[in-house]
């Protein structure tokens, strides 16, 4: 694969007790470093009008002015420091790279991997929240709508937290399809079932809340019933994974139970069906925060793009999981 990296996004200081430190970007690389055909791309800085063109451009203001002025404590869970406005923009931009990438042919072994940060998923409109300030994945969904040939782009958050701020900035699109699977329950408890989109796009939002305890085989079967027949019916021309990895069996956040094998079915799932759409795919980073599990599970996404075939997971569908999945079907008409 070809990872989106850059140095800047490591001066974002968020102090050594918060769970989202740049200790995870040095993770991710060290593990790296053991395998092969791994390269490394350092994109460009998100530049205002990328940032304005899916934030309110007070709140842009009000972020460069906060970090100006030294940063501090936004909310209870997110902080900034002066670099934060760079780190911010650069891991935007990673996100802009990793799309236009991927629209522009990177696939197979090339296939682009933005591992930026702060993360984006929980940055609204006009507000960060949850450790975001930019919206990563809307940004690069948004730029990459600009470009001949692009008309429909869907995102998958697989994040065990639902992503509110891409769906608050996406809800009403009829071009994006945002697709959550999350616990329920957990920060920020949005996500519900019954969100399906807006006015003007109906079913282009698809949440399914798995309760706690969900592994391999919840997460598998939920790709399989819900987001293939979804997607193949929105008919993305890029496909954008927000790839979290805090539903890991080892995350100290979450209750969820996939594996590191299931990081590699589900990068298999979503690359069948990105070819099955004949559409771009990319990966941008959003959380994770047991080290060895983030470093694992990144190095199993970009093992499975350079020939290893995940191993099948085995055993039933919790009970409570298949009613969640059985709920979600109604509601999208699957």
């Amino acid at each position: 694969m070809r990872f989106g990296y850059r140095d800047r996004c490591l001066d974002h200081d968020t102090g050594s007790r918060h769970p989202e430190t740049a200790d995870r970007l040095r993770a991710i690389r060290r593990g790296l470093k053991r395998r092969h055909g791994v390269e490394y791309d350092d994109g460009s800085f998100a530049d205002r009008a990328a940032l304005e063109a899916v934030h309110d451009p007070d709140y842009v203001a009000d972020v460069e002015e906060f970090c100006a002025d030294g940063g501090g404590t936004w909310d209870a869970d997110t902080v900034a420091v002066e670099a934060t406005w760079d780190a911010a923009r650069a891991s935007a931009g990673l996100a802009c790279w990793a799309a236009e990438e991927a629209l522009d042919g990177s696939d197979g072994r090339q296939t682009p991997f933005s591992i930026g940060r702060p993360p984006g998923h929980h940055a609204e409109t006009d507000e960060a929240m949850g450790f975001c300030f930019f919206n990563n994945a809307a940004i690069a969904a948004n730029q990459a709508l600009e470009r001949d040939g692009v008309d429909r782009v869907a995102i998958f958050d697989w994040d065990v937290h639902h992503g509110n701020g891409t769906q608050d900035i996406c809800y009403d699109d009829p071009n994006v399809f945002y697709a959550s699977f999350h616990e329920r329950g957990l920060f920020p408890g949005t996500g519900d079932i019954l969100e399906t989109g807006g006015p003007n796009a109906r079913k282009t939002v698809l949440n399914a809340p798995l309760p706690g305890g969900c592994g391999d085989v919840e997460y598998t079967t939920a790709v399989d019933d819900l987001l293939a027949p979804a997607l193949d019916r929105f008919d993305p021309d890029l496909f954008l994974i927000s790839a979290g990895f805090d539903a890991h069996q080892h995350d100290p956040i979450s209750r969820m139970r996939v594996s590191t094998e299931g990081y590699g079915v589900l990068t298999d799932r979503v690359r069948s069906i990105a070819e099955d759409s004949d559409a771009a795919l990319a990966f941008i980073l959003e959380g994770g925060y047991g080290l060895d599990a983030l470093s694992d599970s990144v190095g199993m996404v970009h093992e499975t793009f350079d020939g290893r075939q995940p191993v099948e997971p085995e055993g039933e569908i919790l009970s409570k999981a298949k009613r969640v999945l059985a709920d979600v079907r109604d509601a999208h008409d699957l």
